[in-house]
């Protein structure tokens, strides 16, 4: 019986999240090591303030998704499959080891540094509920113009579907999609444009970086963002970490493959629930678990009962 590791990505911020992890060693050393790299002390990082930024919230997220994989894994939780959403996938590889924490920091740093000087104004993403990927596209294709571009930005599930672009652009196919039947359509706490081709000088930009950093085969199965498939080799993943951010993310594949891949358990690092909630609605023979919910003990025993 497989399990599987999810870390979630930008949106699932939340206040003193790095300060709720789990009271563990293994977290301890994590925040130091993450302080040590950064040059100041990672828990400022998730003040209501800072996190009206996406550079803090990106490296929170990492620190936070690293820390409670390592608690887990000195409790003898290791996954047989690891993913992550958009940032998240930075924190799913360096736990399956193919970067270092530390290279891991830099390379959000940079990604995070660059979507806030390079993000236009007026741009970022709505997600919709209750249209497929190809109702939401035909609309995305009724409205995008060099004026009021919009994309696909997530495919979270069946019918939840991420647009990304300008207000403007969003706006009109949040009204279409309503009218054409969506549950609702509502704006992301995101700040910043991501996974637009708009995006492409940046991926360009942190493949350069990634060329330059030691990269080592994963001692797990990594599932990618823009393909939704199982990658083991280092240089795969690689391509998947830089081009993200330029990309849709198919998150729905992904969770597909994780069941394919004979992962009965998955179990997702804190602050949040929506890549639970999600897997619960896409793979519901799986069981899904979310740190943020639920104690360390309590997530050890069920990897426990679920490998017996």
């Amino acid at each position: 019986m497989n399990i599987a590791l999810l870390f979630p990505g930008q949106g699932s911020q939340k206040p003193g999240m790095l300060h709720r992890l789990p009271d563990h060693p293994a977290v301890q050393r994590t925040i130091e090591e993450a302080s040590a790299e950064l040059g100041y002390d990672v828990l400022t990082l998730d003040s209501p303030d800072n996190l009206r930024s996406t550079i803090p919230v990106q490296l929170a997220l990492l620190t936070a998704g690293v820390a409670a994989a390592r608690a887990l894994e000195a409790e003898g939780v290791v996954p047989e499959a690891v993913a992550g959403l958009s940032v998240g996938a930075f924190a799913a590889a360096v736990h399956a080891r193919v970067l270092t924490l530390s290279d891991g920091i830099r390379l959000v740093k940079q990604r995070a540094e660059l979507m806030e000087q390079r993000s236009p104004e007026g741009y970022g993403l709505t997600a919709i509920i209750g249209l497929n990927e190809d109702q939401v596209t035909a609309l995305i294709r009724e409205v995008d113009t060099p004026d009021t571009p919009v994309y696909l930005g997530n495919v979270n599930s069946a019918d939840q579907i991420v647009i990304t672009g300008s207000f403007e652009g969003m706006e009109k196919v949040s009204s279409a999609a309503l009218q054409s039947g969506a549950r609702k359509a509502e704006r992301l706490d995101v700040a910043v444009l991501s996974h637009s081709p708009l995006l492409q000088p940046i991926a360009d930009a942190l493949t350069q970086t990634l060329q330059k950093i030691p990269l080592h085969p994963p001692r797990t199965v990594y599932v990618g963002n823009l393909r939704g498939r199982a990658l083991r080799n280092p240089e795969d993943i690689a391509w998947d970490l830089a081009n993200n951010i330029a990309h849709a993310v198919r998150w729905y594949e992904t969770t597909i493959v994780l069941q394919e891949l004979g992962c009965t358990l998955s179990i997702e690092t804190p602050p949040g629930h929506v890549l639970t909630n999600l897997a619960k609605q896409s793979i519901p023979d799986v069981k899904s678990l979310a740190l943020a919910d639920s104690s360390l003990s309590y997530v050890v025993r069920q990897a426990i009962l679920n490998r017996s």
